[in-house]
């Protein structure tokens, strides 16, 4: 069987995600914001005071990665953990207003890299594309 792996679209997702979050990781360093940090607070925008484990879910993370990025969010004050008043075993996550305020700013950024990622490509392309990678993952389980 004929296989290379610059042709293989595995390498060339990984590839491309690889260059999307080093792009990000660039454009947030001055925030002191990784993108595996700007995942979470992009789950936490869409709904504050969530569970670490819904942000695991929310994020395709597991708990020991969500509990680590957590703890440096922590004590970056851009999110505080506070008792689950259902479930005392839990917590839960909010933003701090610094975390909040990052929200106008961060986005911003977040929708210029994609801009300049996807320059010469169509907006039919680009939903195309997403529904695509979108059936490839729900193919995968």
């Amino acid at each position: 069987m004929d296989f290379t792996l610059d042709d293989s679209l595995g390498f060339i997702v990984n590839r491309t995600n690889t260059k999307l979050k080093n792009e990000l990781l660039h454009q947030f360093k001055q925030y002191d914001v990784t993108p595996e940090q700007w995942a979470v607070l992009n789950r936490l925008w869409e709904k504050d005071g969530i569970t670490p484990k819904e942000l695991a879910e929310k994020t395709f993370k597991d708990m020991p990665n969500i509990a680590r990025i957590l703890e440096k969010l922590v004590r970056k004050k851009l999110v505080v953990r506070q008792p689950d008043l259902v479930d005392k075993r839990s917590s839960q996550v909010f933003l701090t207003e610094r975390g909040k305020n990052l929200q106008g700013i961060l986005i911003p950024i977040a929708q210029s890299v994609l801009e300049q990622a996807t320059l010469g490509i169509g907006v039919d392309e680009i939903v195309e594309l997403k529904a695509l990678l979108n059936r490839i993952y729900h193919n995968l389980g």
